[in-house]
């Protein structure tokens, strides 16, 4: 099983950071459509349409991206044999944060869908910066390995 996984490596890589692209693609796109959803009238037919792309931009990017990355990401932790590594740990936790942003966007949209506005557009501008950060750290410890 190993030498099929050595073998497969580059391919997963691959697939593993393909699917990373589209997942950040979408934690980012999300908080801006919160935040123009949020500043159209509440009750106007625009409304609808926010919440159909939220809901789209969901179930066709965001959650199968995160299962494809945390698919081949999990293989490549097994193939590349990383398990004990502390860079691995702290890259773990910081794709955690990003699981965890992820599920609590699609919690907020299931908010925005019954008219809940929670936040601010100024907040969701902030909360926007989140993944940003997060894929920086992850990307110095994956690169650098410093532990």
């Amino acid at each position: 099983m190993m030498q099929v996984l050595a073998m497969l490596y580059l391919w997963l890589k691959a697939g593993h950071v393909i699917f990373v692209v589209f997942w950040m693609a979408g934690l980012f796109m999300l908080p801006r459509f919160f935040v123009y959803h949020q500043e159209c009238a509440e009750g106007a037919p625009e409304n609808a349409l926010w919440v159909d792309r939220e809901a789209r931009l969901l179930r066709i990017i965001l959650w199968p991206s995160l299962v494809a990355v945390w698919a081949f990401g999990l293989v490549l932790v097994v193939s590349g044999g990383w398990i004990t590594q502390g860079w691995l740990h702290a890259k773990l936790a910081m794709v955690l944060v990003l699981t965890g942003y992820h599920v609590w966007m699609a919690d907020y949209a299931r908010h925005l869908a019954v008219g809940r506005r929670k936040l601010t557009g100024r907040q969701l501008r902030l909360i926007n910066e989140v993944p940003g950060v997060t894929a920086a750290v992850i990307i110095v410890l994956v690169i650098l390995k410093p532990f």
